[in-house]
C-alpha cells in the first residue's frame, strides 16, 4: 500500500492520493493553515472509524448479521510533549438484523482483529527513510 502527498502551488495545503482516490490535507487556519482540509490528527481518527466500520461489513457475514446502518464516532485529546494522540476511544452504533448476542459478538471481534487498531495498539516501527532537498 501507498499513499501521495504532494502541496498545491505555494501553500501548506496539500492533495494526498491513494490510487485514483484523493482528499486534501491542510491545518486549521488558528495553526497557519487555510482550513480547506483534513488535518493529520482528523485523518489518522477517520482511519480508526473507517478501519473497524470496513471490517464489520467484512466479518458479519460469519457472525450471520445482517448489517443495515454504522454509524461511529471516533474522539482523541491531543497533548504531551511533543504532542501526540492520548485518550482515543470509540462509540459504534449498529442497526442489524440479526440478535444482540451476535450483534455484539461481531462488534468485539472486530474490535480486536481491525488491522488499523491492532497497529496503533501494538505500536508500528516508523521511520524517515529517505529525502531530498532541492532549490
Amino acid at each position: 500500500m501507498q499513499v501521495h502527498l504532494k502541496t498545491i502551488h505555494d501553500s501548506s495545503a496539500a492533495v494526498a492520493w491513494a490510487g485514483p482516490r484523493t482528499v486534501v490535507v491542510d491545518r486549521t487556519p488558528r495553526e497557519g493553515g487555510q482550513g480547506i482540509g483534513f488535518n493529520g490528527g482528523e485523518l489518522l481518527l477517520m482511519a480508526i472509524g473507517a478501519c473497524y466500520c470496513n471490517d464489520l461489513y467484512r466479518d458479519a457475514a460469519a457472525f450471520d448479521v445482517q448489517l443495515e446502518q454504522v454509524e461511529i464516532i471516533v474522539n482523541g485529546d491531543w497533548g504531551g510533549t511533543p504532542v501526540h494522540a492520548q485518550n482515543v476511544r470509540y462509540d459504534v452504533k449498529v442497526r442489524a438484523n440479526a440478535s444482540r448476542e451476535q450483534v455484539e459478538a461481531l462488534l468485539k471481534h472486530t474490535d480486536q482483529q481491525a488491522e488499523v487498531l491492532h497497529t496503533l495498539r501494538t505500536g508500528t516501527p516508523l521511520k524517515l527513510n529517505s529525502y531530498e532537498i532541492s532549490r
